[in-house]
């Protein structure tokens, strides 16, 4: 379907933290393509050369050239036409009969992207008429490129599909993986959505055990078969926790050494992306290339930290990390976990947001009892403490990263105020 783009520049003004995550702003990543640009202006190079770099256009082989329609007409009498063609010019006259000329050229097949500096529904029309996959007015962002390419191969029943969600801890031991377990089962119970749990912990994940699950087959079963990676092959593997909650399980033995390239889990995200509107990945505590592509490519980030000086600092590291790295996303979310300890000089959060330019979006409290017990038990938090705050805490976190605010609560019946006395007592 084409449609018909009028961009925004100052909404792209907002700062990080006021923006919050959405379905509607979600951007699902270009496929392995060829897009080859030709620009009238400095500018609008400049903006797609900045949207080549973004990680969604990552797989895209990315060409750049200047002189507009008149340059592309006369490159294309002599070379194939790429999968992508974004043509820059600024008069009617101009798009309407060069885009005539174009299409003598042109392969069948090949998606043409217009930027111009008419806003007109006539002007629009006939160009659609022409073939035109989308009508981007200028001046434009790199966000603008990466939306209108990204766009052209997005299926529109898959709107919201495909949302992944990556949890790190600042340091070994903070509990990102509880975190990361709690959080992904309040997005699957309480707002409903279909979800599953990558642990990419492969020698000492907790996955299985938090879940209570011991699969025979897991993540390491895809990441040893990268031919055999397709939606049925993980459907497979995939371990079901609940209605909405799935599981790709590590499986935390050491007979094997897990030493992998950056791109080894392209493939697994890629697929789960097309099945899974939320895939949470728990990501363990080592920094390689596999575990940096991750993040990077991730669409919200969570950083786990404890309340002390070393994981301020590598919290800080990460946080800047990315913000560099991904310049056309949302910054980095990150909470603060076990704050509280008996005895145990802490970090106020407010040092903490001052350092790293950030609020954390929460601090869950030091509750070892609580925490020790879901651990050894195989359940969450919401399960043995449903009423307990930090329960209420890991569905706001859901609700931030998923930009959902409505919650699917359980039906009460006429006994539950009783119910709820009775427990008050134990």
């Amino acid at each position: 379907m084409i449609t018909y783009s009028r961009q925004n520049s100052e909404s792209q003004l907002q700062e990080p933290d006021a923006m919050a995550p959405s379905t509607e702003d979600h951007i699902a990543p270009a496929p392995r393509v060829s897009v080859q640009a030709f620009c009238e202006t400095v500018e609008t190079a400049a903006a797609v050369q900045a949207a080549g770099e973004d990680r969604r256009l990552g797989k895209a082989h990315l060409k750049i050239q200047m002189g507009g329609m008149a340059a592309a007409v006369e490159a294309y009498r002599s070379a194939p036409t790429p999968n992508v063609i974004i043509l820059e010019t600024e008069g009617r006259n101009d798009i309407l009969a060069g885009l005539d000329q174009l299409a003598t050229v042109c392969d069948a097949g090949t998606r043409v992207v217009v930027i111009g500096r008419i806003n007109d529904v006539t002007l629009y029309r006939e160009l659609v008429r022409r073939g035109v996959s989308d009508y981007v007015i200028a001046p434009v962002g790199a966000i603008d490129v990466v939306r209108s390419v990204c766009n052209l191969f997005a299926s529109p029943e898959a709107k919201a599909v495909g949302r992944i969600i990556a949890v790190v801890g600042a340091k070994g031991g903070v509990g990102s993986s509880t975190v990361a377990h709690n959080v992904a089962w309040a997005i699957a119970r309480d707002l409903a959505l279909d979800s599953v749990v990558a642990d990419l912990d492969l020698a000492f994940g907790t996955a299985g055990l938090d879940y209570n699950q011991d699969p025979a087959q897991g993540i390491a079963d895809a990441v040893f078969s990268p031919d055999r990676i397709d939606t049925a092959f993980l459907d497979r593997l995939l371990s079901k926790c609940t209605d909405h909650l799935s599981l790709l399980a590590a499986p935390a033995t050491l007979d094997k050494v897990y030493d992998f390239g950056a791109e080894a889990f392209d493939a697994i995200f890629d697929t789960l992306r097309t099945t899974m509107p939320c895939i949470v990945l728990d990501v363990p505590h080592q920094w390689s290339g596999w575990t940096r592509r991750a993040l990077i490519a991730a669409d919200d980030i969570l950083i786990v930290a404890a309340p002390d000086l070393a994981n301020l600092r590598n919290t800080k590291n990460i946080f800047d990390l990315l913000k560099s790295s991904r310049p056309n996303d949302r910054a980095p979310l990150y909470c603060l976990n076990q704050v509280g300890v008996p005895k145990r000089p802490e970090i106020p959060a407010a040092e903490f947001a001052k350092a790293i330019e950030s609020h954390p979006i929460a601090t869950i409290p030091f509750e070892p009892q609580m925490f020790g017990s879901a651990a050894n038990n195989g359940q969450m938090i919401a399960e043995i403490a449903a009423s307990h705050r930090t329960t209420e805490i890991f569905l706001q976190i859901a609700q931030r990263l998923t930009g959902r605010g409505e919650t699917k609560k359980p039906k009460s019946s006429l006994l539950s105020p009783l119910i709820e006395k009775l427990r008050a007592k134990k």
